[in-house]
């Protein structure tokens, strides 16, 4: 009986979680190896004995569609779709079982007509939604780039065809196709043909003076996306996205070096480096890329899902070179600092990495919609239990009354008459006739209200993007509902909720903190020059053709930067750091005698802001149009330091070769320094240090200039300064806890001989063939010891619009947010503080994938922080806990700080609380594994929020689906670049942001909106507002049909159960057309729980949503028993109120449609009532809805039974004059309705009076007190509880306001306060390393292409410097001060 029982569980789970997309879907399974030629043709095994390319050696089109139909697919995936609904199942069967003449009621043709309504109009919808997905399907491969052509050359490299989309099907166009060029063609001019410069080549100085034939030479021409074949040579331009998975064969810049933007891929804003195969760097023209003496292959491995793993062999002249992740560009990434770039197509379309790591379009339905089959089920299965009574009744009362001589039996004694027989089709013929106890209309008036509700979101000005001119946009119809049930958020970083742009906002120099002047001008800021025009432009420029990270020595850009002296915002830098006290103080400083007591200060600037100006790998480059310097760096980040140490005045000049040149408020002349070393900044040391030579004849110093983390720096520090070291501390504390990320700044000076020595074991180190890595940064530790603190610096990694608010009040809602990026760890803690994600009490856990066990660090975590939790005992797994003692003096505790958690089990009893940081490499041990992952996801729940670091695009989506599917939660995924199409595709609502990382997400998304604040609406009205209207609507629905069926029910006992109509059927026809539809619709539409205002100010209300509360299967009982209740009295009542005397004056007895049209009035306008009795707010449309179809029943029925048989034959007519005439009319329907809606007005009277919920004392406020502002109300009720308030951290705006209005002594008077190791911590589970954060983060690349080139330039110079005498004179003994500025100015000034 258990193995039937399984068995039978086991098919209903496959055909409840069956998917049409599996069907359609293609599914090409892993790919093979393959080998892409060039410049010579296929071998003959690529081919079948038939010459026809074998299918393995096909590689498909770069045409990426995120639809889900084409023109073939449409009609049988979407009629599958729509059969998934049960009821449309059942509607087909009745209208094939009337085409039989046994159960015929009207014509068969009408009958069908309504089910292929329903059909239709979803189709259309289904299908205009798609379309619309193909036009941005259209928009992205259409998109152009530059495809080699001309010269005889040809792709022998075999690619599908492209396939037949739904808009193409409908409105097809001409379009170009791609064709190979063959030698001796001739065509004119095209605008889309692009040459080489003249000064590539020599050889080539006449493709630029071609005549008429001149398009059969080498060249580029301009080619659409989707027409990329695999073996094309592509160029691509600075700015421009990769639009296939390149190997790069050339680039611009000195040793073929290139820069792109990976943001779209990973979610990282610093720029990555990547280098040409050095095989290959000779083909940096058409000509040279045509040449077919230049044959070669590329053999690549199968095309997997790991971004960061790329394995290839190139072929050539029988020399064989290897190809790394280094040497290529992925699609999704975009150019950037780079003029051109020459590469090779090898994977399109759906084998490019970024696509594998999406699926396929799913197809989605709202949980209302599921939850509605199970309701409709429980309907039929009453059918069916109403149909079968009927039959057996019938049969019996047959069998036995025959002989009895019943009447209506007459003629029931021919041979083929069979009372068992009979009964059978007279419950056929009961399915017929109660069939409305599942409305056909209901599904079409789903999609009506549905519909609108898209309409009023795409309406709504209030998340409309005025800059943009972009309204919020439901891309997917039928998920409105699901929006107001929201439990989980997972939202993307990078362009979801930052801008991608950098500020430098706060900087603590020698003890005294500098807050920036307030940003109320900060718009004239961007626009205007500021102070002194000349020396800062203050304009940006998105035009960075002119943009060059070149180091030429003959570079014009680079020599000229010597010169210029104007600075522009660089890329990635929303606005100049301005300080009038800085301004000040630094005037002061300059002015300063060496013996005055304004000399510590003045070296303290002097030597803070040229470490921002040193330490770090920026280059330079100049603005032909403005004749500014602007900074080309890596990272957003070290733009801002060095821009923000230029808008002080120490401008950083660029570089020649390894001489840095700098310029000073304190020096007149250009300072030089050399670059010696590059101690370079990794997620292990955190931290970045240079080792400068000063070269002027006065001062030829040595420094090592370091910025880093405050712990490192800190335990690194000379001794002594204790009380300077506590304000640093302080300071940064304050930084962190306005979510502002932190660089701690410090330099030393470095003797000679020192420097001489160290510079051998560092040589010795950096060319081990053993633990290289681990003896270079042993020495590095050497001389990154004794450190004199400079200060720190804060930096806003600048957040969308309202984003802290927002996350702020989802989280009082009671919805769970986790963020999952690519950004690295620290990056994405400092965003969960700016966010308010990670509170300022919050305890930060972090789990990694390291040498230790990813199972092991979840289970101590679980032990140590949540030992009463009951987690481990769940799983079986406290025996396996390891043995590990607390690290730290100060055990982490739970604070008692009186402040209630919202998320996780148990939560909100927990004061304090915890966020959980993983890594993607701890998610893959954990995630594959079922009861790591359980362990995970329980460990999870136990925290405040969640941060995913480092996670890859598919590691998003298998995220989701971890707690979608174990916890049975409705999750939404917010993002807005093409790592994020998984993760909403996985998610039950998806939406995307159309920023800055182009439209694959809105693509592939269910709302596309332009600013994360909008979700706030979006869900809190839009989405309550649909699901409450949506459920409320459906169980009227339900209870309205039921009420019909149950008068239908009664009159079976009079009848014989013989199924007949009670009523005159063309009501029954219209019963769901015009008597009761209206009603029904206006809840859907225009019925309002409480107002948009009270929903934005008290977001605890969105709690009815995420608890189910407006539609569940109670609340389906509730109303179809209360439908059942209603249409008892309704018959009863009536058929007795008739049948006791004639209701005629004439005295004759009465026709059974004159007491059954009195049922209809009553039942229609007790089923209006009722419907109106459940709508909240009565507007205008309302009551248009309430009572128009009773309008209407009066009408037809007066107009109905007037028509003559000379017409139309009808079985009422005349009925009329004896309806309206007959006192027991007009006595039943106020008796009878009053009776019927009794129980429910006294239900919602008590409810009122006696039982109101905050829903009920919101809208009497609002009824009583229509001028009161919602939000003043939320604030007195917040007012009345402080801890309300502290969970809600503000924003960094207003934070730093509160900052700045406070001074340096109030800030001391902090410091036990700062310092007490009970506060918010954060513990490295795989390390046991337990610190307190104070907001470091530095973003930059590591190991990267750019910084090993520099590192080998720095190395091989000291190599060639080691085989020249050594010709050094002891220097004289100096003092410690960083630069001889104020020293030389007191010589010059003894001179004078």
């Amino acid at each position: 009986m258990a193995k039937y029982r399984s068995s039978v569980t086991a098919l209903y789970n496959k055909v409840v979680n069956f998917n049409v997309e599996s069907l359609f879907s293609r599914h090409p399974g892993p790919g093979i190896p393959r080998t892409v030629f060039f410049n010579q043709n296929l071998p003959d095994s690529y081919f079948d004995p038939k010459d026809k390319p074998k299918k393995e050696h096909v590689y498909p089109t770069n045409q990426v569609i995120s639809s889900k139909y084409t023109i073939i697919t449409f009609l049988p995936r979407n009629l599958l779709e729509q059969f998934r609904r049960i009821a449309n199942i059942f509607f087909a069967f009745i209208a094939i079982l009337q085409f039989f003449p046994e159960f015929s009621t009207i014509s068969p043709g009408l009958v069908i007509i309504p089910i292929l309504i329903v059909l239709c109009i979803t189709a259309i919808k289904d299908g205009y939604e798609d379309v619309k997905r193909h036009q941005s399907d259209r928009h992205v491969n259409h998109s152009q780039v530059r495809v080699l052509a001309g010269g005889d050359w040809v792709n022998p490299n075999l690619n599908g065809r492209k396939s037949r989309t739904f808009v193409r099907g409908i409105v097809p166009r001409r379009r170009p196709k791609r064709q190979d060029v063959e030698a001796g063609s001739t065509t004119k001019q095209d605008p889309d043909i692009e040459y080489d410069r003249a000064d590539s080549m020599e050889e080539v100085e006449h493709h630029m003076f071609g005549d008429a034939g001149e398009n059969i030479r080498p060249h580029w021409h301009k080619t659409m996306w989707e027409d990329i074949r695999v073996g094309d040579f592509v160029k691509i331009m600075n700015d421009e996205p990769i639009p296939a998975d390149l190997l790069i064969c050339a680039t611009s810049e000195d040793e073929n070096v290139a820069f792109v933007e990976t943001k779209n891929l990973d979610g990282e804003t610093n720029l990555k480096s990547r280098n040409a195969c050095p095989a290959l760097t000779d083909l940096h023209t058409a000509a040279s890329c045509v040449s077919t003496l230049n044959p070669f292959t590329i053999d690549c491995d199968r095309p997997d899902t790991n971004m960061y793993r790329f394995n290839a062999t190139v072929t050539r002249n029988g020399e064989k070179s290897s190809v790394d992740v280094q040497t290529v560009l992925l699609r999704g990434t975009v150019l950037r600092n780079t003029d051109w770039v020459i590469g090779v197509v090898l994977f399109t379309g759906t084998e490019t990495k970024i696509v594998l790591n999406s699926g396929g379009t799913p197809s989605k339905r709202s949980r209302v919609e599921k939850q509605i089959n199970p309701q409709v089920l429980a309907n039929l299965a009453i059918l069916a239990i109403m149909a079968v009574v009927c039959g057996i009744a019938d049969s019996q009362i047959e069998a036995v009354q025959y002989a009895e001589g019943a009447p209506w039996l007459y003629g029931d004694n021919v041979s083929n008459d069979n009372p068992k027989i009979n009964g059978l089709i007279t419950w056929a013929f009961a399915l017929i006739t109660f069939q409305n106890i599942v409305p056909i209309s209901l599904y079409i008036s789903i999609e009506f209200v549905k519909t609108c509700q898209a309409l009023f979101i795409y309406f709504d000005y209030d998340i409309f993007y005025v800059k943009k001119n972009q309204p919020t946009i439901a891309r997917s119809y039928n998920l409105s509902d699901d929006l107001g049930q929201i439990e989980y958020i997972f939202s993307d970083k990078t362009g979801t909720l930052t801008q991608n742009s950098m500020v430098f906002r706060e900087c603590s120099i020698a003890g005294t903190v500098y807050h920036g002047d307030p940003e109320e001008d900060e718009d004239e800021d961007i626009k205007k020059p500021l102070g002194n025009s000349t020396d800062v432009v203050r304009e940006t420029s998105n035009d960075s053709s002119y943009a060059s990270t070149s180091v030429r020595g003959d570079d014009p850009a680079v020599l000229s930067a010597a010169d210029v002296t104007a600075v522009k915002l660089s890329s990635g830098v929303l606005k100049h750091f301005r300080d009038e006290r800085l301004s000040q103080d630094l005037a002061r400083a300059v002015e300063a005698e060496p013996d005055s007591e304004n000399a510590a200060q003045a070296r303290s600037l002097n030597g803070f802001f040229s470490v921002l100006a040193l330490c770090h790998t920026v280059l330079t480059a100049v603005d032909p149009a403005t004749g500014a310097i602007e900074y080309k760096a890596q990272s957003p980040d070290e733009a801002a330091l060095v821009q923000a140490a230029a808008d002080v005045g120490f401008i950083f000049r660029g570089r020649e070769k390894e001489i840095l040149l700098l310029q000073t408020p304190f020096s007149k002349e250009t300072e030089r320094y050399e670059l010696l070393n590059i101690l370079e900044f990794t997620s292990a040391r955190k931290r970045m240090s240079v080792i400068i030579k000063k070269l002027d004849e006065q001062d030829g110093r040595l420094f090592l200039l370091t910025k880093g983390a405050d712990n490192v720096i800190f335990e690194r520090l000379k001794a002594g300064g204790d009380d300077w070291k506590r304000t640093t501390e302080a300071h940064l504390e304050d930084f962190a806890n306005a979510g502002l990320r932190t660089l701690t700044l410090a330099y030393k000076v470095i003797q000679e001989d020192e420097y001489e020595a160290w510079s051998e074991r560092y040589h010795e180190a950096s060319t081990a063939l053993e633990d290289r890595e681990d003896k270079i940064e042993a020495v590095c530790n050497e001389i990154e010891q004794e450190l004199r603190l400079l200060g720190a610096t804060a930096i806003e990694d600048r957040l969308q619009d309202g984003v802290p608010e927002t996350i702020a009040d989802l989280k009082v809602a009671g919805i769970k947010v986790w963020v999952a990026t690519g950004d690295k760890l620290e990056t994405a803690i400092a965003i969960g503080r700016s966010t308010n994600l990670i509170a300022e009490d919050s305890n930060i856990i972090i789990i990694r994938g390291s040498d230790r066990p990813v199972e092991h660090q979840m289970i101590q975590a679980v032990e140590e922080f949540f030992p009463d939790s009951g987690i481990l005992d769940e799983h079986g797994i406290a025996s396996k806990s390891p043995s590990t003692e607390s690290t730290s003096a100060f055990p982490m505790r739970r604070l008692s700080l009186g402040v209630r958690d919202i998320v996780g089990d148990d939560n909100g009893n927990r004061p304090g609380g915890f966020v959980l940081v993983i890594d993607g490499a701890a998610l893959d041990h954990a995630l594959p594994d079922d009861d790591n992952k359980a362990l995970l996801l329980r460990l999870a729940t136990q925290c405040e929020g969640v941060i995913c670091c480092r996670v890859s695009p598919l590691q998003k989506a298998l995220v989701v689906k971890m707690v979608k599917d174990g916890l049975h939660v409705m999750t939404l995924a917010i993002g807005d670049g093409a790592n994020d199409v998984s993760m909403i595709q996985a998610a039950d609502v998806g939406v995307g942001i159309s920023g800055e990382e182009g439209l694959q997400a809105v693509n592939s998304s269910d709302y596309a909106i332009a600013q994360f604040r909008f979700l706030k609406k979006l869900l809190l009205v839009h989405g309550h507002w649909s699901y409450a209207r949506n459920g409320i609507m459906i169980v009227n629905f339900f209870y309205k049909n039921i009420v019909c069926i149950g008068v239908l029910w009664w009159f079976q006992i009079y009848c014989g159960w013989s199924s007949a109509y009670a009523f005159e059927y063309t009501y029954l026809l219209f019963w769901n057309s015009f008597w009761t539809i209206a009603p029904v619709l206006g809840i859907g539409l225009f019925d309002r729980i409480v107002d948009a205002d009270v929903l934005m100010a008290f977001p605890e209300l969105y709690r009815y949503g995420r608890e189910r509360t407006w539609f569940s299967m109670k609340s389906f009982l509730i109303y179809m028993l209360d439908g059942v209740i209603q249409s008892v009295p309704i018959y009863f009542i009536i058929t007795y109120a008739y049948f006791t005397t004639t209701s005629r004056t004439d005295g004759y007895g009465i026709e059974l449609y004159e007491y059954s049209t009195t049922m209809v009035f009553a039942t229609v306008i007790a089923v209006s009532l009722f419907n109106g009795l459940n709508t909240n707010v009565w507007t205008a449309w309302v009551f248009f809805a309430v009572f128009i179809g009773i309008i209407i029943l009066w009408i037809f029925t007066a107009v109905y039974d007037a028509i003559s048989p000379g017409w139309t034959v009808t079985n009422v007519y005349g009925n009329n004059y004896y309806l309206f005439t007959s006192a027991y009319f007009w006595l039943c329907q106020p008796l009878v309705i009053a009776i019927a809606l009794l129980p429910r007005y006294l239900y919602r009277a008590w409810q009122l009076g006696y039982a109101p919920g905050d829903l009920e004392m919101l809208r009497y406020i609002r009824k009583t007190r229509p001028d009161l502002d919602m939000a003043t109300l939320r604030s007195e009720s917040t007012r009345s509880k402080p801890y309300a308030s502290s969970r809600r951290r503000t924003s960094s705006h207003m934070s730093r306001a509160s900052i700045a209005c406070s001074s340096a002594d109030n800030l001391s008077l902090d410091l036990r306060m700062a310092q007490d190791p009970r506060g918010a911590s954060r513990t490295d589970m795989s390390t046991g390393i337990r610190s307190v954060y104070r907001g470091f983060d530095f973003a930059t690349e590591e190991g990267g292409v750019a910084m090993r080139r520099m590192q080998t330039n720095l190395s091989e110079r000291r190599q060639s410097s080691r085989n020249l005498p050594s010709i050094r004179q002891s220097p004289p003994k100096r003092s410690l001060r960083l630069f001889s500025s104020l020293r030389r100015k007191a010589t010059l000034k003894k001179d004078d």
